[in-house]
């Protein structure tokens, strides 16, 4: 389900808790891959797709930490959120910031890559979709090669 967010849900991501499904998408094929590879020496294997996004609110938030322009709690941003979450036990002051996007009832985060200097990603709160042509995202599949369901992944 490449539109679910069910993934990042597990166990949260870097603007989501556990529970809420984020979709993490990057603005250039390249800004993907850091993200992806993330710090692993060899990238793992994975599927990459690209995706048609309409959304009618996003904060724009792709310039970074301004003081003048945001709150004190986004300059937190970039926290080591899974170290803060995993090993501190600690909530990440991102995942706050992903709750005042939900609060604002954006679906949209768009924000600059800490893997790739000059790169965006969006992350797109899926629980805010609702398929209209003001909300909505899909996968670019024109030739339906990616996996319609779990089996299609056994050998």
């Amino acid at each position: 389900m490449p539109t679910s967010g069910a993934g990042a849900a597990i166990e949260g991501g870097r603007f989501n808790r556990a529970n809420i499904e984020a979709l993490y998408l990057s603005s250039d094929e390249t800004t993907a891959l850091r993200e992806y590879q993330q710090d692993e020496a060899i990238m793992p294997p994975g599927t990459i797709a690209a995706y048609h996004v309409a959304l009618d609110q996003v904060v724009d938030f792709s310039a970074g930490f301004a003081p003048d322009e945001w709150a004190p709690i986004w300059e937190d941003w970039n926290c080591n959120w899974r170290g803060l979450r995993f090993l501190s036990g600690i909530t990440p002051p991102s995942w706050d910031i992903g709750d005042l996007v939900l609060e604002a009832g954006s679906p949209g985060l768009l924000f600059p890559s800490t893997r790739n200097p000059g790169g965006l990603n969006l992350v797109v709160y899926t629980g805010l979709l609702d398929g209209s042509e003001k909300r909505r995202v899909r996968v670019y599949d024109p030739d339906n090669k990616l996996p319609k369901t779990q089996a299609s992944w056994k050998p």
